[in-house]
């Protein structure tokens, strides 16, 4: 318990902030759209990084900056695009309801998620490197610290994409998506801009 607390209470805190990834499973959940494979997809994702953080990925990773300069210009030119497609859908009237009429495939949304995903340089700051380097100061006890770490993923993921499903009803009127939809692509922007000018 001494390692899986701190763990889970230092998953908890980087994934809490309302980013890109978070952003795009709060509206799928609202669109009741494919939320178990996205929540599944998120989940498993962290807990991957953490793992290989932990395990040691964390010290290559920073052992090639180059590497996080390839990412963060792909990340800065996704995020860009997917907040000028949120600002599109804004401003098309009727263009999504909560009752899932914007339903679209399953493939399209694990590339979205995925992408949203590991674009991301923050993603591998945040799990890798930190949530990796903090693990392994608690030595033998560190798979105890990424399992806590994990586990805070999956309740936040569930809980944003599963409670976001169950308060769809109370969406129903397009001015609420118009706002979603805004408020998606300043995030996007925002990260974006992050992104373009953060000193690894």
């Amino acid at each position: 318990m001494i390692a899986l607390i701190p763990g889970f209470l230092t998953g908890l805190s980087l994934i809490v902030a309302i980013g890109a990834q978070n952003a795009f499973v709060i509206r799928q959940g609202l669109l009741r759209s494919h939320v178990l494979l996205i929540v599944i997809v998120c989940s498993l994702s962290d807990a991957l990084l953490i793992v290989l953080g932990t395990g040691g990925l964390g010290k290559i990773v920073q052992s090639h900056p180059d590497l996080l300069t390839f990412i963060r210009w792909f990340g800065v030119a996704y995020l860009s695009w997917f907040g000028v497609k949120s600002l599109r859908s804004a401003f098309k009237e009727n263009q999504l309801l909560a009752n899932g009429n914007a339903e679209v495939s399953w493939k399209r949304v694990l590339t979205t998620v995925l992408a949203l995903t590991y674009l991301n340089p923050h993603v591998y700051l945040d799990t890798v490197i930190f949530v990796g380097s903090l693990a392994n100061q608690f030595e033998g006890d560190k798979w105890i610290f990424a399992l806590g770490a994990s586990i805070a993923s999956v309740l936040w993921f569930s809980t944003i994409g599963f409670g976001a499903r169950a308060a769809s009803h109370l969406m129903s009127k397009p001015i609420f998506w118009r706002v979603l939809d805004i408020s998606i692509a300043i995030i996007m922007f925002s990260i974006a801009i992050t992104l373009a000018f953060y000193n690894f």
